[in-house]
């Protein structure tokens, strides 16, 4: 697969990635010494720690409380998926690599977390599960266009995409219930490009992203909007600016 290239706006690499760790539907945390462990939370916290709950009788754990101060080399991998049933569903994939140490009071740590993520694993916390962090030393992030470092104090200071949290309603709305929308949007591709089947990939406040997938291969084709955007309603607006009909009623997701 290789994606198609051009000078257009598009998300920073760190935009990505914490847009990414807003998301991901599939982590493992690999740690020195023991086979992955699924992980049910992920927080990233301001100072660059990364919360992780992982099962309560996981190898992980023991080795982080074994470990102690000191603590153990570890990477928590995020995939980013398609919400699309695609032939090659995965859009990117983030390696946090660090040091594993346990965390004291982890009942109390969870509470404070679930305050700005309410997120039922950890409910699970002191009983099925444990809170475990890492300190970040490095991030990498890879897609179709290869694999980049990033710098961690560009990735803190980045917020998640405006449009992340409706992202899967909307693209699973525009794929099922619009393609001609779709297919409208497609013809800013050039033609010797447009060959094969073509469905919504992903859409940021820069654009959508298409996926062409063909006898050849699968090709990415990022489609800018005339502006960013940071709503639904600025959405709605540069989808029909893109697909030549400004008073079109606005594209949105089902309830």
């Amino acid at each position: 697969m290789h994606t198609t290239t051009t000078d257009i706006p598009a998300p920073t690499t760190a935009e990505r990635v914490r847009t990414a760790l807003s998301r991901a539907d599939t982590t493992y945390l690999a740690v020195d010494g023991c086979d992955p462990v699924p992980t049910t939370v992920h927080h990233l916290h301001h100072d660059g720690d990364v919360a992780i709950v992982v099962p309560a009788d996981s190898p992980a754990v023991a080795l982080a409380w074994q470990s102690g101060a000191a603590g153990r080399p570890a990477v928590l991998e995020l995939t980013d998926h398609s919400p699309l049933q695609l032939r090659n569903p995965v859009r990117s994939l983030i390696w946090l690599s660090g040091t594993l140490r346990p965390v004291d009071e982890p009942r109390l740590r969870a509470a404070e977390i679930a305050a700005t993520l309410p997120h039922p694993g950890l409910l699970d916390v002191g009983h099925r599960a444990e809170l475990l962090r890492l300190q970040l030393t490095s991030v990498v992030a890879a897609d179709t266009t290869g694999a980049e470092s990033v710098e961690i104090e560009d990735v803190l200071d980045c917020a998640p995409d405006p449009l992340a949290a409706l992202e899967t309603a909307w693209l699973q709305h525009l794929d099922e219930d619009h393609p001609d929308i779709v297919a409208r949007i497609a013809r800013r591709i050039p033609p010797p490009a447009r060959h094969g089947r073509i469905r919504p990939l992903g859409v940021d406040r820069y654009g959508l992203r298409l996926r062409i997938e063909s006898g050849a291969g699968d090709h990415d084709v990022r489609i800018p909007f005339p502006e960013p955007v940071d709503d639904p309603t600025e959405l709605g607006r540069a989808v029909r600016l893109l697909v030549g009909c400004p008073f079109m009623n606005g594209l949105r997701p089902r309830p």
